[in-house]
């Protein structure tokens, strides 16, 4: 694999490498690197290090930007959703890295290009050399390419994993009742209004949320309900 033949590579991420060498690296799995006896050589194992934690920092700031009354919990359900293996090898297969990772002869003659495990970490492999070819600027810009969509589609409900109905069934299980939902206040403009609920279960439990719509609201207040139900659980077994 020469350095030209990723030409094609870097037009996919969008993003031309000043240091080629790097994309050329995280394109190196071990098995190869163990087989050439070179120590000049390096595999991606260090790469695939730094590019996790750089889509998990990258992915986390545009969820706080998408999502701003969601709380730290949420966030990072939402979080786990879209840096995982599955998400990250479906990727890197639309990007079409496994035609470009060199591979020991064990890993290709059982097609380790098409393994999930393999292309996953070969694009955490890559968006550190996106990173430390071109800062936070360039990882920013190929993870808003490559997971706009991914991000557009969790939206508060599937986030907050229907906190209602997971707080609705444990209230009729425990107390025969079901929660109630209120609106007590409504502040800003039309197009942009946030609202306020506050949540009852009858004489036992008060719980408040706000959101940009009430059904967010509800389902933020239900959410601040279920952790006080798992904190009076663990205070009282």
């Amino acid at each position: 694999m020469t350095l030209q033949s990723l030409e094609l590579l870097e037009t996919a991420l969008g993003h031309l490498f000043r240091d080629k060498a790097l994309l050329q690296q995280a394109m190196h799995h071990s098995s190869f690197v163990n087989e050439q006896h070179n120590p000049l050589l390096n595999d991606n194992e260090r790469l695939e290090f730094l590019g996790d934690a750089v889509l998990d920092l990258v992915v986390s700031h545009i969820l706080m930007d998408h999502f701003p009354n969601s709380r730290e919990g949420d966030l990072s359900r939402m979080r786990a959703a879209i840096v995982n293996e599955t998400q990250l090898a479906s990727i890197a297969q639309r990007l079409r890295i496994g035609d470009y990772i060199r591979l020991g002869k064990g890993e290709t003659l059982s097609h380790g290009e098409q393994k999930a495990s393999i292309l996953a970490d070969a694009f955490e492999a890559v968006m550190a050399a996106v990173y430390l070819d071109g800062g936070l600027a360039a990882a920013f810009g190929v993870v808003r390419r490559h997971f706009s969509e991914i991000i557009a589609s969790i939206n508060e409900k599937i986030a907050a994993e229907d906190f209602k109905s997971q707080l609705q069934e444990l209230v009729q299980a425990r107390y025969k009742t079901i929660p109630c939902y209120r609106v007590i206040k409504e502040s800003g403009p039309d197009h942009d209004k946030t609202f306020e609920v506050r949540l009852t279960v009858a004489d036992r439990l008060t719980a408040w949320g706000t959101g940009k719509s009430k059904k967010a609201a509800e389902q933020d207040a239900a959410s601040e309900a279920l952790r006080k139900l798992q904190e009076n659980s663990e205070d009282h077994p």
